[in-house]
């Protein structure tokens, strides 16, 4: 369930509409509260600084509707800032970089040649001499 629900459906001319929005504008671009008159009464709301829009616009059966949306989460929550790490967490991202930097390959030994031309891993040649 919402917390409040405010619809109002009235026919407006032209200028009224532009006025109406020129003032939610205005309130918009100054930030903080914003103090909306809209037909018998004020509308007070609180935007922050960023805000979710969407525009829609549907053309047909002979009507043009234009909706402006504009979305916002009304909690009051700041990030907190990044704490300095600690010695013991320091040291464990040392230990961590250390551990991802990879040695560099051993070189590797020339292998033995049979007299065919074939090449035996040294394992095939312990077993070979041990049967």
């Amino acid at each position: 369930m919402k917390d409040l629900t405010f619809e109002q459906k009235r026919p407006v001319s032209r200028l009224e509409a532009a006025e109406q929005l020129m003032e939610l504008a205005t309130a918009l671009k100054e930030g903080g509260e914003v103090e909306w008159n809209i037909g018998h009464g004020t509308l007070s709301l609180r935007v922050p600084d960023e805000l979710h829009s969407e525009i829609e616009v549907e053309i047909g059966e002979g009507r043009v509707e234009l909706e402006i949306e504009l979305e916002w989460s009304t909690a009051r929550h700041r990030p907190a800032p990044p704490k300095p790490p600690t010695g013991t967490e320091e040291k464990e991202a040392k230990a961590t970089r250390r551990k991802s930097v990879s040695p560099k390959p051993k070189p590797k030994r020339a292998s033995t040649s049979t007299g065919t031309g074939t090449r035996r891993a040294a394992s095939a040649k312990r077993s070979a001499a041990t049967s």
